[in-house]
């Protein structure tokens, strides 16, 4: 019982500010995972094509380059707009609480209500919450919201090129320093373990079947290899 058990209790935050935190880790993951497979796929197909280490080298860091960018961009702007929207709602909270006080503490002794909480005991809670806090009373319960801890755009953009880059390290290195004929096998290698790895960091963040997780990882991120593969090939034979 204990076995099962454990992982839930460990992934299963009770407080906010771990959920995020988590949430962070599960992101970086996934960014080391694109980068893992998104370089690993371009400079599998260009060494498919010619065994000279130039054009395997400028694809492969403009890949690098490109990918850590648009990653970061992209998390700038997602988290940018989450951050706007968390705002809005926490003035629109705090505009509630200054005009309706009334109707806002009904509101939140109904939520404890709807939790499970007696009509008497509903109340009591609102009352205390909302002589000490009423805004983060109101955010934790209505929207889950915690105004100390507003997501942070920066960080996620640097956070999501950083394992980015991270993960395209290992494709890099793998198909730069063997011989020409190990270059491929070499990367197909590195990168299915890599994937393993990250397959199982993946479930174990959050909680899942970790072989799954990492067969899911392995199989997909090897038909990526195998058709950028394919295709380097073909067009090394058309243009030699």
């Amino acid at each position: 019982m204990t076995d099962q058990t454990e992982p839930i209790h460990r992934t299963d935050p009770h407080d906010v500010r771990v959920h995020s935190k988590l949430n962070w880790l599960r992101a970086g993951v996934l960014g080391a995972n694109d980068g893992i497979v998104s370089v690993a796929a371009l400079v599998v197909g260009v060494a498919a094509a010619t065994t000279d280490v130039g054009p395997i080298l400028i694809a492969g860091v403009a890949s690098v380059t490109a990918g850590a960018i648009s990653m970061g961009l992209g998390e700038y702007v997602s988290v940018s707009s989450q951050r706007d929207t968390e705002h809005a709602y926490i003035a629109k909270e705090r505009w509630e609480l200054e005009t309706m006080p009334q109707q806002e503490l009904e509101e939140l002794a109904g939520l404890y209500r709807a939790k499970g909480l007696s009509a008497g005991t509903a109340e009591k809670v609102a009352e205390e919450l909302t002589a000490h806090d009423a805004l983060a009373a109101h955010l934790e319960v209505e929207l889950r919201i915690d105004q100390e801890d507003i997501v942070n755009p920066w960080h996620a953009a640097w956070a999501s090129a950083a394992s980015f880059l991270a993960g395209a390290v290992l494709p890099m290195l793998a198909i730069l320093l063997p011989p020409a004929e190990w270059r491929i096998a070499t990367t197909f290698i590195a990168v299915i373990v890599a994937l393993a790895i990250t397959g199982w960091l993946s479930a174990w963040i959050g909680g899942g079947p970790k072989t799954r997780a990492m067969v899911r990882l392995v199989i997909g991120g090897t038909l990526a290899l195998a058709v950028t593969w394919g295709i380097g090939a073909l067009l090394g034979v058309a243009t030699s």
